[in-house]
């Protein structure tokens, strides 16, 4: 019997998909100024199989296009308030890391490497020398860098709040997940440069646009890694939970999110190295940072002042990674001595 709905679903599905193209077909026909007077021609001269034919283009752009423009002028007041909150939130901490006193900034980065990697001193002394030759390779590249970090920093704290959670619906809903999967896809296969147009066209030019793209393209590894994560968890340890008469909402938060936490720190770490590499690419919109000194080196045909500022952005990425890295390896060697006293029993 299920298998025979699964066959019924399937072919409505297929029936769907192909009453889609012929509609696509037909308006793309009807909608060209180039098509012939009458269909009839196209079963007499047969010239139309040797190139493409030119009525037969779908009108895509066109559709994009119009949707964007009723977009912004029917909401644009959503994206002006999103676009406020987001200014907002980017001005504030930039301001404060830039007020606070350099030494003050390299010792907090130290620091945080030195707890995310479990008092591990040779990454800590690592992570608080690469961040203090950001600013030793040339001045600038201080304030430029700490500019970067801020978009870098709103970018992740977005992926992190729709990211996970989308992540975990998907580890517990297959269909809902057979619906995402198609749609990150499209997002980690789309080129970059394409974000950047409709966050021009709905927020105009600076760091809100550059924040989008970045959200966007930086998102998908994170929802993947925590839907992975959660399904990785033994159903073993799902089993037992179950035993002790642990609620759903008991056994994500109590029993899969503890186990699947290295995993999401790898989507973590992951999500954080793409969005440094649309540091370049959103300079092109106005957004400054270390990728607007890049952008200079390029105009300007100067080697040099691309070599520093490509350093200097090799460097925030170590710190960043590293950071995140190790926390993650810390939380994973937690886990290891659960899992040996598992194997001994």
């Amino acid at each position: 019997m299920n298998s025979l709905i699964k066959k019924n679903k399937k072919l409505i599905f297929n029936l769907g998909l192909l009453l889609i193209f012929i509609w696509l077909l037909v308006i793309s026909y009807s909608s060209s100024k180039r098509k012939p007077e009458n269909v009839g021609e196209l079963l007499t001269d047969f010239s139309w199989l040797g190139k493409w034919p030119k009525w037969l283009d779908l009108p895509l752009m066109k559709w994009i296009n119009i949707g964007f423009k009723n977009l912004n002028e029917n909401y644009g007041y959503i994206f002006e308030a999103i676009n406020n909150f987001l200014l907002y939130l980017l001005i504030s901490l930039k301001n404060f890391l830039i007020q606070a006193p350099w030494p003050a900034v390299v010792l907090g980065v130290t620091l945080i490497a030195y707890f995310a990697s479990g008092r591990k001193i040779g990454t800590t002394v690592f992570v608080g020398v690469c961040t203090f030759f950001i600013g030793f390779l040339h001045p600038i590249f201080w304030q430029k860098a700490i500019e970067t970090t801020a978009i870098m920093v709103i970018s992740i704290f977005l992926c992190l709040i729709f990211g996970l959670p989308i992540g975990i619906l998907m580890s517990r809903a297959e269909r809902i997940r057979n619906k995402i999967l198609p749609i990150l896809d499209l997002m980690q296969t789309i080129p970059a440069f394409v974000y950047l147009i409709p966050g021009i066209m709905l927020f105009g030019l600076g760091a809100v646009p550059a924040i989008i793209a970045t959200f966007i393209y930086a998102v998908p590894p994170l929802v993947r890694l925590t839907d992975l994560g959660i399904r990785l968890v033994d159903k073993e340890v799902i089993e037992a939970a179950d035993a002790f008469g642990a609620s759903r909402k008991q056994k994500l938060w109590g029993v899969q999110m503890p186990l699947a936490l290295p995993n999401i720190m790898q989507g973590i770490n992951q999500c954080t190295m793409m969005a440094l590499s649309m540091v370049v690419i959103a300079s092109m919109i106005g957004t400054r940072g270390l990728g607007d000194e890049v952008l200079l080196g390029l105009q300007q045909l100067n080697v040099g002042r691309a070599a520093e500022a490509g350093i200097a952005i090799v460097l925030l990425a170590i710190v960043l990674d590293r950071i995140t890295q190790s926390y993650g390896e810390t939380l994973q060697q937690r886990q290891s001595p659960v899992k040996k006293d598992k194997n001994n029993v």
